[in-house]
């Protein structure tokens, strides 16, 4: 009757600790205790500084289109795909940290940040080949926003968003969300800076995530999300699972009890 008591109890620990909690999977939760609205001050946006192997898309204007052509691109793509086509098109910042335009030659781009590069162009435009009276206009924009995300999502691999500005939360929705199994409260963020590498782990279950300079993410970020232990033990996600897994193990060990006294 004791072992009997002693397998039931250890039965139902396994059930309640293999389980994934609730709490684990709700985002962006109010962990303060309070029923109040919790304020999230907002989170001023760095600007990006453009670095080596970005790719640029630029394109110059003015009142007269036929004065422009020789410094745009043809812009025709050697695919329908819209990423794959600013590859081949677009201005990829070399090794040395330098665009190279038509006409204009080599141009220094690391290290500016895409208004500030816009602001060089149209600078030495006017200066060497045009008059104020041209009404110059550029524009400089990254070819897209690209991350990489690896680990416990729907969708691993790098991506690219055609937008400005991507927060984390649409970085996870858009590689499919992070699975059952994945740890929403140590989500590893890696960022490649001029000084090198920077780590930093977040808490995506927490709302003040909001106010951390990496919930909005940067050009090139690599996220990571790493499983929850309950993926190692093998023990189920739900309750349904964890208690068929419990049910399986009580069988196996009584069948081998029946046969060891046979």
């Amino acid at each position: 009757m004791n072992k009997s008591i002693s397998f039931l109890l250890l039965g139902i620990s396994l059930f309640f600790t293999s389980c994934i909690p609730i709490k684990d999977l709700v985002y962006l939760q109010n962990k303060s205790g309070t029923d109040t609205a919790v304020p999230v001050s907002e989170v001023m946006l760095k600007p990006y500084h453009l670095q080596v192997n970005d790719v640029l898309s630029i394109t110059i204007k003015a009142d007269d289109p036929k004065l422009t052509t020789i410094f745009n691109p043809t812009n025709k793509g050697e695919t329908d795909n819209a990423a794959s086509s600013l590859y081949f098109s677009g201005y990829t910042i070399d090794n040395h940290g330098n665009i190279r335009i038509p006409v204009l030659g080599d141009i220094s781009a690391i290290g500016y940040t895409v208004d500030e590069l816009r602001i060089k162009i149209e600078k030495q435009l006017l200066d060497e080949y045009f008059k104020k009276e041209a009404n110059i206009f550029v524009i400089v924009r990254l070819a897209g926003f690209k991350y990489t995300i690896n680990g416990e999502v729907g969708s691993v691999g790098t991506k690219f968003l055609f937008q400005d500005h991507v927060n984390i939360m649409e970085a996870i929705a858009n590689s499919g969300d992070i699975s059952l199994t994945g740890n929403r409260k140590a989500v590893t963020i890696f960022r490649q800076l001029p000084t090198g590498i920077e780590m930093h782990d977040i808490d995506l279950t927490d709302i003040n995530v909001m106010q951390s300079p990496y919930y909005n993410l940067q050009p090139n970020d690599y996220i990571y999300v790493k499983p929850l232990r309950q993926k190692t033990w093998g023990t189920g996600k739900t309750g349904i699972e964890s208690l068929s897994t419990i049910l399986t193990l009580v069988s196996v060990f009584t069948t081998t009890l029946v046969l060891l006294k046979l």
